[in-house]
């Protein structure tokens, strides 16, 4: 007997039909900044093909995103004014609420998350309230989250998917969704969500860098894998209905640990603007070839155990997927 793999290799036809894990336009969701004004298509600069978008922009970008046949996108905002306790995120009239209802009048169909936290609204730049002190202030922040959370489903969101990783946010959340009558609005928490390096082309695009110290306190430490399950774990106690890791391809061990663990809750894994800004820089020159890496990274990333993958690479996909 005589055990030959390639034998399933030999055309482009053979390698998809055995392929075991198959990358697919509904895997994937693609972030959108929205900015407060008007006629604004602000190029991100790190980040080649996307932009801060106005409202009144949305139409055109919208339509674009129903022809590719991406599932949905997740939305963060930019104020038009900050203040200490980020009052515009939690605002009925603010640019992520605006959005929603926007996008809900252009297509019924597009699943529309909103991510829920501070950071680009607070003139200070971190995740929550501060203390005298300039410490992050869990407790005193939980309340602005579920204001904010609340008035995104009032919007129109299918989901909303927490980010700042205050301690208790899960329950916080799901409690004030409950008694505003939203039991049926999901929550998709940034369970695991490290301090990476990865971030600094959102940071731009979001406008939300923090002025002053880093999120070390409440990201998690890039070295520890047992504390992943831990907060994962906490996150279900709570009452989440779907997990996610962050960054994602360097982190694929992580996503293997959370699905193996959690396998009945559906796994999101966020492929970040580093991530993506590498890839581009790599092949602007000709280090690599950036569909075939985009595309094996991506596909490495379900692989792992991510069932869907937000990415600023949604738009190429669809275009890579049909060629």
């Amino acid at each position: 007997m005589h055990i030959r793999p390639r034998r399933l290799r030999q055309s482009t036809a053979m390698r998809q039909l055995v392929r075991e894990t198959k990358l697919q336009m509904s895997d994937l969701i693609l972030p959108l900044f929205v900015k407060a004004g008007s006629n604004i298509k602000n190029e991100i600069s790190s980040m080649p093909g996307h932009y801060q978008l106005s409202i009144d922009r949305l139409a055109e970008e919208v339509k674009e995103i129903e022809k590719t046949g991406i599932l949905g996108v997740i939305l963060f905002g930019i104020p038009a004014v900050k203040d200490s306790e980020g009052s515009e995120g939690e605002s009925a009239n603010g640019v992520v609420q605006e959005a929603v209802r926007e996008i809900k009048k252009i297509s019924s169909d597009l699943l529309v998350i909103t991510d829920v936290c501070m950071c680009e609204y607070t003139d200070h730049g971190h995740c929550g309230v501060l203390t005298p002190d300039k410490e992050v202030d869990n407790d005193k922040t939980l309340p602005h989250y579920i204001a904010q959370a609340v008035s995104h489903a009032k919007a129109g969101a299918d989901i909303v998917a927490p980010s700042g990783n205050m301690d208790g946010m899960v329950a916080a959340i799901r409690n004030g969704l409950d008694e505003s009558g939203f039991h049926n609005i999901p929550i998709l928490s940034y369970a695991v969500k490290f301090a990476s390096g990865l971030y600094g082309p959102f940071r731009e695009a979001a406008e939300g860098a923090p002025q002053f110290g880093d999120r070390k306190t409440y990201q998690m430490d890039p070295a520890n894998r047992h504390e992943a399950l831990k907060e994962a774990s906490l996150d279900v106690e709570e009452g989440t209905d779907m997990l996610m890791v962050k960054p994602a391809s360097i982190y694929l061990d992580i996503i293997s640990d959370i699905k193996a663990n959690f396998p009945e809750y559906p796994l999101g894994a966020y492929h970040v603007s580093g991530e993506f800004a590498m890839i581009k820089a790599a092949a602007e020159k000709n280090l690599v070839n950036e569909k075939i890496v985009a595309l094996e990274t991506l596909t490495s990333i379900k692989r792992a155990g991510a069932d869907f993958i937000i990415t600023y690479f949604a738009k190429e996909v669809s275009e890579w997927l049909q060629s």
